[in-house]
């Protein structure tokens, strides 16, 4: 708190976990108690409409009680600075000590969430958001009908996602049932995440018997978004550095900005910094997480420049400047919008996807986890990073490593949104590279591989060679 946050509120908002609006009420009347004005949304929304409402507010901070994709037993808590991105540091650290420093929760003042302070937010905050989201849409002039399948995956996107796609003249969506009402039990999936095996199921059923164009998810709190397509033969989910590709090419190809800037995490595909290049626009990679591709997009924008997109291979994707993080109900819009001007060209989504490929490169991407669960795999996964610091590999399957960068030192010679990380990089020159990390949420090392196709080299054959090089770089760290 200081002095210009002075009158400034928090806003609040909360997801449908079983535990959230419990969370969501200690939270606003430990607030208000302090004295601190309160902006709440008084029943579940979608995280990126929290974040959009924080600027709408001028809020000192925003709140928002989630735990995303994570298992139904698992909740969490999400915070925003007052710029509108998440937390970096020092702010994280601070909120880190203060928390340390806090009395017993049963010693901490806690007000009614009827309090003066308190004031509940109009849900017409996302009548504004639409009203901001089509100053970004490029639609075709008389686009044809396109048919939509949809899954909430059991969160709080399915209405906003009807209303929005409806708001914009896409009423033909077809829903899956079982997964549309908010349900924190998450009854249909293990896991409420759309990259986990089988997540998407009934989701493809539901695309493959109403004739979609394309099938459409979300996670649970409406951040992320999941694209399937038909290519044929079957429904198949496209990756998160596809979509990345897609919707960076869509955008920066019909945007008339002047000095636009997209971004992506380091461990997102290369080839955006292509699809940059050839369109004119600044490319930057950040550490994982939005809060630092957004950083370094108000970097940017400092300069005179202007935020148009940003992804992480993680299904991530932020369209246009309302919201500064991820965002899977624009970029849901976006996506449709495209289906909808490439169908009108008699052009699928999965042969456009083929088409960017022969513009920009043909590239394939996979991850490799090794997990070391219980009491000693923290010091296992420590081990294996010590071992390929120190006796890095000088090639994987036959491709040389041309250098290795360790993103633990340096840092004073990077950017602010590349700061110390416990993440190595091994360049493969022209051919690609891999970035070997330790999860921050899992007892698992975590491998990224990023190899461009060779000429004449087919995509099932690269996709092959990258699985060899990745089969040698769990060797190498895993040799202890």
């Amino acid at each position: 708190r200081d002095d210009a946050d002075a009158g400034a509120p928090v806003v609040v908002g909360y997801d449908a976990r079983l535990s959230s609006r419990q969370f969501t009420e200690d939270t606003v009347g430990v607030l208000a108690a302090a004295g601190i004005p309160v902006v709440m949304f008084d029943e579940f929304v979608p995280t990126p409409l929290v974040a959009y409402a924080a600027l709408q507010y001028g809020a000192r901070a925003a709140i928002v009680v989630t735990a995303s994709h994570n298992p139904p037993a698992d909740n969490g808590y999400k915070v925003y600075d007052r710029n509108g991105a998440q937390i970096i540091p020092p702010v994280d650290g601070l909120i880190s000590a203060a928390i340390d420093a806090a009395p017993p929760a049963n010693e901490v003042p806690i007000a009614a969430t009827n309090h003066d302070l308190v004031s509940i937010a109009p849900m017409a905050v996302f009548d504004d958001y639409l009203n901001d989201m089509a100053s970004i849409r490029t639609p075709a002039e008389n686009a044809p009908d396109v048919t939509v399948a949809y899954s909430a995956m059991h969160g709080v996107g399915g209405r906003f996602i009807i209303e929005a796609l409806n708001h914009f003249g896409y009423q033909d969506v077809h829903v899956v049932p079982e997964q549309f009402d908010p349900d924190g039990t998450f009854p249909t999936v293990a896991f409420p995440n759309p990259e986990e095996p089988g997540a998407m199921d009934l989701l493809l059923r539901t695309a493959a018997a109403s004739g979609a164009d394309v099938a459409l998810a979300n996670d649970p709190d409406a951040d992320r978004l999941a694209v399937a397509v038909y290519d044929g033969s079957r429904w198949t989910p496209l990756t998160g550095n596809q979509i990345g590709w897609i919707l960076g090419d869509y955008l920066l190809s019909h945007s008339d900005q002047t000095n636009p800037f997209v971004g992506m995490s380091i461990v997102s595909s290369p080839l955006l910094n292509t699809i940059a290049e050839a369109n004119g626009a600044r490319c930057r990679a950040t550490l994982t997480g939005f809060k630092w591709i957004w950083n370094a997009a108000l970097d940017h924008d400092a300069t005179g420049g202007s935020f148009l997109f940003g992804y992480e291979e993680a299904l991530g994707y932020s369209v246009g400047p309302a919201v500064r993080d991820k965002d899977g109900l624009s970029a849901a819009v976006v996506m449709v919008d495209l289906v909808a001007r490439l169908k009108g060209e008699g052009v699928t989504l999965s042969e456009h996807l083929a088409r960017l490929g022969e513009r920009y490169g043909r590239w394939v991407s996979l991850q490799r986890s090794v997990k070391r669960p219980g009491a000693d795999g923290a010091d296992e996964i420590a081990a294996m990073m010590d071992r390929l610091r120190a006796s890095p590999p000088v090639a994987l399957s036959g491709v040389s490593v041309v250098a290795v960068t360790d993103f633990a030192v340096g840092a004073d010679q990077r950017p602010r949104y590349l700061p110390a990380s416990n993440l190595v990089e091994l360049s493969l020159g022209d051919r690609g590279r891999v970035l070997v990390r330790p999860s921050g949420t899992e007892p698992k090392l975590k491998i990224y591989v990023d190899l461009a196709a060779t000429p004449g080299e087919t995509l099932d054959e690269a996709e092959e060679k990258a699985r060899l090089v990745a089969d040698d770089m769990v060797a190498c760290i895993d040799s202890g």
